[in-house]
């Protein structure tokens, strides 16, 4: 059944030329995961690998360093945040297209060349996600539409104890949707690649996010600008998630829901923006359940628990929604 079993590697494309291909990966204590996504990114034969780190303390950045000539590391002395940390690394690639990636995740033989294919053969798509993969082998829903307020609010709150309802899994795609290519209105940004032309247009990130709804706002903004996203599930990644978000969740909680109020303030206009009071109070609401919930989870699962189902994105370390 889609999403619930694992998936087959799917054949690998033609290689592309590695100078074309720039990748960025955001590390904030990322541990081992960091190495792991930088061999498996070098195994897809880019150009050059640039790791940019939020004054990381556990030293994968350093154990990172000279591992291969193709690895750079810009370390910082504050965290930056993801969205910041990506326009720094991606800043200073050159490749036409550039890849940007959470450090706790593992690209499948074959993702580079088939995401690379995407922008090649339409030249009006400016952004291109792949299939993610739990650790499981089951499918974490990417390529989502651009919420309509009823339907963000209905996903947050109905989100937390029924994830099968119609808001979440029209919002989500839930099922089939996962394994077809096609067009999206945004794509996780745990992963994806970027026509740099297109990402130099709209200056990338928003920086205003700290973490979260960053990728969402990066695509509304491609999306006005003219340009087109897609979900490829014929590139498939292993994403490990949340490793950073766990051990901090009360403060990734409170970001995350500024993060969505700044999303709703920027894209809301015409009549819905008279239901912003509305949403201000929803996602306050939100934020206050989603803290009581933690605080009433055991420590062990504490530690391992992933983000709440609520309008967002992922980023350097948390878990998508």
């Amino acid at each position: 059944m889609p999403g619930s079993s694992p998936i087959s590697p799917p054949e690998q494309p033609t290689p592309t030329r590695p100078e074309r291909v720039s990748a960025v990966v955001v590390d904030y204590n990322a541990g081992d995961a960091l190495g792991r996504c930088v061999e498996s990114l070098l195994g897809e034969g880019v150009g050059e690998v640039v790791v940019v780190d939020n004054a990381s303390v556990d030293g994968s950045a350093e154990r990172a360093r000279g591992t291969d000539p193709r690895v750079r590391v810009l370390r910082s002395e504050e965290n930056l945040g993801y969205g910041r940390g990506a326009n720094l690394g991606a800043g200073a690639t050159t490749g036409d297209y550039v890849l940007v990636s959470n450090p706790d995740l593992v690209l499948r033989p074959g993702v580079v060349a088939a995401l690379v294919a995407v922008l090649d053969e339409a030249p009006d798509v400016a952004l291109v996600g792949p299939m993610l993969l739990n650790p499981d082998g089951t499918v974490y829903p990417s390529g989502r539409e651009f919420p309509s307020i009823g339907e963000a609010l209905g996903h947050a709150f109905l989100g937390l104890v029924w994830g099968g309802n119609p808001w979440t899994r029209r919002y989500r795609h839930l099922g089939a949707d996962q394994h077809v290519a096609r067009p999206a209105d945004w794509v996780s940004g745990a992963i994806f690649l970027a026509r740099r032309t297109a990402w130099v247009t709209v200056g990338g990130f928003d920086e205003a996010y700290f973490m979260y709804v960053e990728d969402v706002d990066l695509c509304w903004r491609l999306r006005r600008a003219g340009w087109d996203v897609r979900y490829e599930p014929a590139a498939q990644v292993v994403h490990e998630q949340g490793r950073s978000a766990s051990r901090h969740p009360y403060r990734m909680l409170l970001a995350h829901h500024r993060s969505m109020w700044r999303f709703a303030w920027r894209s809301a206009d015409g009549r819905t923006r008279l239901l912003l009071p509305l949403v201000a109070v929803g996602l306050l609401l939100r934020l206050l359940l989603a803290w009581g919930e933690h605080l009433l989870q055991p420590r062990e699962r504490l530690r391992h628990t992933r983000q709440p189902a609520a309008p967002g994105s992922s980023g350097a370390v948390r878990s998508p929604t």
